[in-house]
C-alpha cells in the first residue's frame, strides 16, 4: 500500500491505548489527552496508523457495539471526514472487530501485517501480536478466540453478560492483557526483533513498527533498517513520526502533560 505524503506532511502511528481501563474515570483522562495529541497532529497528518488496542475490550455484535467511548469515535471521525486517512489494526483487544469502523468512520481497518511505501522508503507495520518466535501461550488462545464458530457462539451471550465477561478475563488474565513481562527482555529475546530479523532476510524494509509490547523501543537492526515499538498511552504517552526522511519516537506526556 503506497502513503503519499506532501512535503509538510507526516505519518503518525500509534497504539494500545487500551481506554476503559483501570476504571472509567481514570480512561477518561487518557483518552482526552489522547483526544488533544489528534488535535495537535491534524494540522500537518498526511496519514494517521493505529496499532491496535484502542480499547481494553471490544466486540462487534450485529447490531450492538460497546457503550462509550464517544469522544474518540468522534474525533476519529472528524478527522476522516476531513480527508486524513486513517489505517487501523486488530490487536489481541480487537480481535472481534467487524466492520463498524469501516462503515461509520471510514476507516481502513488489517487484520494482519502490512507494508506501506512512502517514497522510496518501506515501512513494514502491525499490532505485533503473535508474531516471531514467542507467544506460544497466547497464540494457542487466539486460534480459539478468532475461530468463527466460537465467535457465533459468544454472539448469542447477551451483551450486557458477554462484555462484563470480557472485561473482567482482560484485567484478570496477564496472558490476554499482554503485561506478563513489560520490561526490555534484551535484543536476542525481543521476538518482535527476532520476527523484523527474519523479514529483513527475504526482503529490505526500511521499518519495522509494533505496539503489543507497551515498551517504546528503537533497535538498529542493520545500518539499513530499524525496529521501533510504540509503546503504549497508558504509563508512556509515545508515539512514532515520520516526516519523509526518517522515523523517530517522541513522548506526547512529556511535553504537554503536568507530572
Amino acid at each position: 500500500m503506497t502513503i503519499e505524503l506532501t512535503p509538510n506532511q507526516k505519518l503518525y502511528v500509534a497504539s494500545d491505548q487500551h481506554f476503559g481501563i483501570p476504571n472509567h474515570e481514570v480512561s477518561l483522562i487518557r483518552e482526552k489527552h489522547f483526544i488533544s495529541w489528534l488535535d495537535q497532529i491534524k494540522e500537518d497528518a498526511g496519514a494517521i496508523v493505529l496499532l491496535g488496542d484502542l480499547f481494553d475490550f471490544w466486540f462487534e455484535y450485529k447490531t450492538v457495539v460497546p457503550k462509550g467511548f464517544v469522544r474518540i469515535l468522534g474525533k476519529l471521525a472528524e478527522l476522516s471526514d476531513h480527508g486524513i486517512p486513517i489505517y487501523f489494526f486488530i490487536g489481541n483487544h480487537d480481535l472481534w472487530m467487524r466492520d463498524y469502523f469501516e462503515k461509520e468512520l471510514n476507516i481502513t481497518v488489517f487484520s494482519a501485517p502490512q507494508i506501506f511505501t512512502l517514497g522510496q522508503h518501506r515501512i513494514l507495520m502491525g499490532h505485533g501480536d503473535g508474531l516471531g518466535p514467542g507467544d506460544k501461550g497466547y497464540k494457542r488462545m487466539k486460534k480459539v478466540f478468532t475461530n468463527p464458530i466460537a465467535k457465533w457462539f459468544y454472539r448469542w451471550i447477551h451483551p450486557d453478560w458477554g462484555v462484563r465477561f470480557a472485561q473482567y478475563l482482560s484485567t484478570k488474565n496477564k496472558l490476554i492483557s499482554g503485561d506478563e513481562d513489560v520490561v526490555f527482555l534484551g535484543e536476542d529475546n525481543e521476538w518482535l526483533v527476532q520476527y523484523s530479523k527474519q523479514k529483513l532476510q527475504k526482503e529490505h524494509i526500511d521499518y519495522f513498527v509494533f505496539g503489543h509490547r507497551h515498551l517504546p523501543m528503537t533497535i538498529a537492526l542493520n545500518e539499513r533498517s530499524t525496529y521501533i515499538n510504540t509503546g503504549d498511552w497508558i504509563g508512556h504517552y509515545t508515539y512514532a513520526v515520520f516526516d519523509g526522511k526518517k522515523m523517530e519516537l517522541l513522548n506526547y506526556k512529556k511535553a504537554t502533560i503536568p507530572s
